[in-house]
């Protein structure tokens, strides 16, 4: 009679399971295609080093492990589950289960698991980490995971006393257990606790795709279908005139991929933890943006409240809002159909992201938060017209001057001019040495900003030193386009993009050097989906690469200490790390130290997303950067990056620290070590 019981409830389980499931694939189908979700060979290993290695969880050494014994300890129970189920439905063991070593195992586990689940109650509601959400639902799934280890404990501890089995060294916890059990409970007690284990067990079946408990599946579907190149931002057909709208203002036009994160998302705050908006408290959670969308996409009550009612929480050097942990039983209802610009998304979140991708290097899941936000701001910019007043005003001095000050662009040039009087040669243009190896992409900041023109300067000079063979385009420089891309104006950018692409096309340009992160990632990356093929380096990667050969010999010492910030296009979408301290440990006697957060997760300048050109409230971005910075003693922050050179100076001022530190790009060191010339910028 159990077994015929005992299988019409798992077949109802499962059935509700299924129409779950089914409810949910529906709803990610619902979505359009954007062209990210594609099965690769390549994904498949990303995804057992994700899924089954945990690299990105391992990150938090705590944490990760913690998680690693719940992941492992649950696959290794199914089996025991199996056979707990199996002997109390037929009366028989399964053989390959009846023995010693997997009853070890088994309990083993258990109590691995067991401690797991205390673990994970102290870090989230005794030690309070701010980026774990408090509150009933995390402490109703420990306490379910809990009784449904001792449920095992349990069953297999009356199954001993009904076969009156001594205790053995091999089943230490049913021993123990049976052995401080009557006989007489054993029939009744097997009963319960076996019923028990089975409904538990189908219940946490059945809530799993109800919860954030979805990723145990989602998440590795998540990683098969994440592209594994450099995340890029994917192109819009303008030329659609039956398009009544670009980017997404509905629920309707999340694709595919973004609900699919959706899903995926965990809750556990890493993203967010990470995020510099969210540590210098400009509204921004990155996991709060994802189960907003996610609680909209299933016409839910949203789990936040209004930005106005959030508190506050600042945690020592990371100031972290509360909102992480911020629970709230008075949810207001949803719309059947919301509009995502105010009613789902504040335009302070759109606008607050510097696009760092912080968030997405640290998502255990895989997840792209940034797609939603981007398209979200393209239909603001190309749809509504709608954007903050300074980003407006770049983005009018880039289509009016290709610059983002709005300066005139036959004054790109003068830096040639001031180089030439200055060191007795003239910069080749494009039109002086028509077939060049390299054609140096100077870039805005290095042709207008005067801090940045000693950085061109500079790599000028170790240029010819190297004797590479170079070319500018001079006066026929455009601007990239990476500002009104991450702004959201997709039409400036593609108009900028195919310009620049003709003029290269025209000179036959197949190698580009450049000392822009942004500018270095849009070529290399994006110009890609229109038509562009050549070979980009930034010129850390050239000047590493010269050192190597012996074509450029630093031999004058530097005599300081220095950390080095990496930019987050350089590192962390492009995964370039290694040549710009391979320049710095070039250089005699200059010492270097790590930042805490350096490499793929190092923390945004804040310049990123346009927010260069933007005014930011309250406690900045590169102030909390430089407060880190400065926080290892260092003389010298290097940077390779304009946007990042500026942040960290501005930085040092603030925290009125310029009277013995200062920033300087790696180029400019290089030169220092390589020319031997006094430099008040490096000798402070």
């Amino acid at each position: 009679m159990r077994g015929w019981l005992a299988a019409f409830v798992i077949l109802c389980g499962l059935a509700a399971f299924g129409w779950i499931v089914l409810g949910k694939a529906k709803l990610i189908l619902a979505g359009p295609q954007d062209g990210r979700m594609k099965l690769e060979w390549r994904r498949v290993r990303q995804t057992v080093v994700q899924s089954f290695g945990h690299r990105r969880l391992l990150l938090d050494r705590r944490s990760g492990a913690m998680h690693l014994v719940l992941f492992y300890g649950f696959l290794v129970l199914q089996l025991g589950a199996l056979q707990i189920l199996w002997k109390g439905m037929f009366g028989t063991a399964l053989s390959w289960a009846d023995n010693g070593v997997f009853s070890l195992l088994q309990e083993t586990t258990v109590a691995l698991v067991l401690i797991a689940v205390v673990y994970a109650g102290y870090r989230r509601y005794v030690e309070k980490l701010p980026r774990l959400p408090k509150g009933p639902k995390p402490l109703l799934v420990l306490l379910w995971i809990g009784a449904l280890m001792l449920s095992v404990i349990a069953t297999l501890a009356f199954e001993r006393l009904q076969q009156q089995l001594p205790s053995s060294g091999a089943a230490p916890l049913s021993s123990g257990l049976a052995s401080a059990l009557s006989e007489r409970s054993a029939d009744m007690g097997y009963e319960i606790a076996w019923w028990a284990h089975l409904l538990l067990l189908l219940g946490f079946l059945v809530y799993v795709p109800l919860s954030k408990h979805f990723h145990i599946f989602t998440a590795p579907l998540n990683w098969l279908l994440r592209p594994v190149d450099a995340p890029k931002m994917e192109p819009l057909n303008l030329e659609d005139e039956t398009a009544e709208k670009f980017g997404a203002s509905e629920l309707a036009d999340l694709s595919r991929k973004t609900r699919l994160d959706l899903f995926a998302c965990v809750e556990c705050g890493r993203c967010t933890d990470v995020c510099p908006a969210a540590n210098t408290d400009k509204g921004l959670s990155p996991m709060h943006l994802m189960t907003k969308l996610r609680d909209a996409l299933q016409n839910k009550p949203m789990s936040f409240q209004p930005e106005a009612d959030r508190p506050f929480a600042t945690t020592g050097q990371a100031s972290i809002r509360a909102t992480m942990a911020w629970q709230t039983d008075s949810w207001r209802p949803s719309e059947t159909k919301p509009n995502l610009i105010g009613e789902v998304v504040t335009e302070q979140e759109l606008w607050s992201c510097t696009t760092c991708r912080a968030c997405e290097e640290r998502c255990p899941v895989g997840n792209a938060q940034l797609s939603p936000l981007l398209e979200i701001r393209r239909y603001l910019v190309l749809t509504e017209g709608k954007m903050p007043s300074e980003a407006r005003k770049t983005l009018q001095n880039i289509d009016r001057q290709s610059n983002p000050w709005g300066f005139p662009r036959k004054d790109r040039t003068a830096w040639m001019e001031e180089f030439a009087a200055k060191e007795g040669w003239r910069i080749p243009t494009i039109r002086d040495n028509p077939r060049p190896d390299w054609l140096w992409w100077v870039g805005s900041m290095g042709a207008y900003d005067a801090r940045a023109r000693k950085v061109t300067f500079a790599l000028a000079k170790l240029l010819h030193e190297a004797g590479v063979s170079f070319a500018v385009l001079g006066t026929e420089e455009r601007n990239s386009g990476d500002t009104p891309r991450r702004l959201g104006d997709e039409f400036l950018f593609q108009e900028l993009c195919k310009t620049n692409i003709e003029t290269f096309r025209r000179y036959g340009i197949k190698r580009i050097v450049t000392a822009c992160p942004h500018t270095f990632h849009l070529f290399w990356n994006e110009y890609k989906d229109f038509g562009f093929e050549g070979e980009i380096h930034h010129h850390t990667e050239l000047l590493a690469e010269l050192i190597q050969r012996g074509a450029i010999k630093p031999k004058h010492p530097i005599n300081r200490t220095l950390t080095f910030h990496d930019s987050c296009y350089l590192a962390r979408y492009n995964g370039v790390t290694e040549a710009p301290r391979a320049i710095l440990a070039s250089i005699p006697s200059l010492e270097t130290r790590e930042m805490a957060r350096s490499g793929k997760q190092g923390m945004c300048c804040g310049a990123g997303g346009g927010r260069m050109w933007m005014e930011e409230p309250g406690k900045r971005v590169n102030e909390l950067r430089t407060e880190q910075a400065l926080a290892t003693g260092a003389q010298l922050i290097g940077s390779a990056c304009p946007y990042c050179l500026t942040m960290m100076e501005e930085g040092i001022r603030k925290h009125e620290a310029d009277d013995w530190a200062s920033a300087a790009d790696v180029a400019e060191l290089l030169a220092l070590s390589v020319f031997g010339e006094s430099d008040k910028r490096s000798q402070k």
